[in-house]
């Protein structure tokens, strides 16, 4: 994922203004204006790293000097230095907490995304994990960044990357069937078509329709197995990828990619990730720049 530098910067800036306030009023009174400080950005647990670039960014944009000791996407240890930042010390201070927010936030999701794929690759399955659209309001760039560089599936980004029915929607369609149908007469060739189903007597109603993707929501293991039968038995399989979603999490990861689905959606990794602990510590402090 990559938007231009001032447009990330001015998304991070206006992070940093809601915390701002009016004035650090504890720094103000503290530290006086011309302190110059050395700091290090520091992971205190392990896991995949995320965050980095824009933790450089924001700096920068504030005219901190900043040096990256690691790169997004790198598998950290506790107590490894990720970035070192000198310059002002009221300023280093005042970004300090949205810095680690930002970190941290992303951090964790890489780190929970990275654990799935790697539990997948080691089983020797092909399943793709993927997150949803259950994203923090104002962070889905950098939520969904996160789950890239931990080596997840981003799905959509946004409405219009692609045609999905949902259940609200077939609802007011009629039918599965119906929905696909009127998406696929009116939808632009470059769309993507996926459909969630909720039961297994929709499946075929829904390929035969057109649909390019099949959600089996909230389908048990087994019963993905015998969606996967059914499309087989029809020889259908292969005309539709398939994605599963609803209750997935680590503890039955396997169990649903051992079924031979294409994708696994989780909304867990971006609406309820731990983060990463990391933290600011000042290491070196001195009067004026010289």
């Amino acid at each position: 994922m990559f938007i231009p530098r001032k447009i990330l910067e001015e998304r991070l800036r206006t992070m940093l203004t809601e915390d701002i306030g009016e004035g650090d009023v504890t720094t103000s009174l503290i530290v006086p204006p011309e302190t110059v400080a050395e700091a290090e950005v520091i992971s205190k647990e392990a896991g995949t790293v995320a965050g980095v670039e824009e933790a450089e960014i924001l700096s920068e944009s504030l005219r901190l000097t900043t040096k990256t000791i690691v790169k997004d996407g790198d598998k950290v240890k506790p107590g490894q230095i990720l970035l070192k930042i000198e310059g002002n010390a009221r300023t280093i201070l005042v970004v300090e907490r949205t810095l680690l927010n930002i970190i941290s936030r992303m951090s964790g999701i890489a780190t929970a995304t990275a654990s799935m794929v790697e539990r997948i690759r080691k089983a020797g399955a092909h399943t793709r994990i993927a997150c949803t659209r259950k994203t923090a309001p104002g962070l889905l760039y950098f939520d969904k960044k996160a789950v890239l560089l931990g080596g997840g599936d981003p799905h959509r980004l946004h409405l219009d990357d692609m045609v999905l029915i949902k259940d609200n929607h077939i609802a007011i369609a009629g039918n599965v069937e119906k929905a696909v149908k009127k998406a696929k007469e009116r939808a632009s060739f470059s769309k993507k078509i996926e459909v969630e189903v909720t039961s297994a007597e929709d499946i075929l109603p829904a390929v035969y329709a057109g649909a390019d993707v099949i959600m089996l929501d909230n389908f048990s293991p087994k019963h993905v197995e015998k969606a996967v039968a059914l499309l087989k038995d029809k020889k259908l399989r292969e005309h539709v990828l398939l994605e599963v979603s609803g209750g997935i999490n680590e503890r039955n990861l396997l169990e649903f990619a051992s079924k031979g689905v294409d994708i696994i959606s989780i909304g867990m990794i971006t609406n309820s990730a731990k983060a990463l602990d990391i933290s600011l510590e000042i290491s070196n402090v001195a009067k004026k720049r010289n």
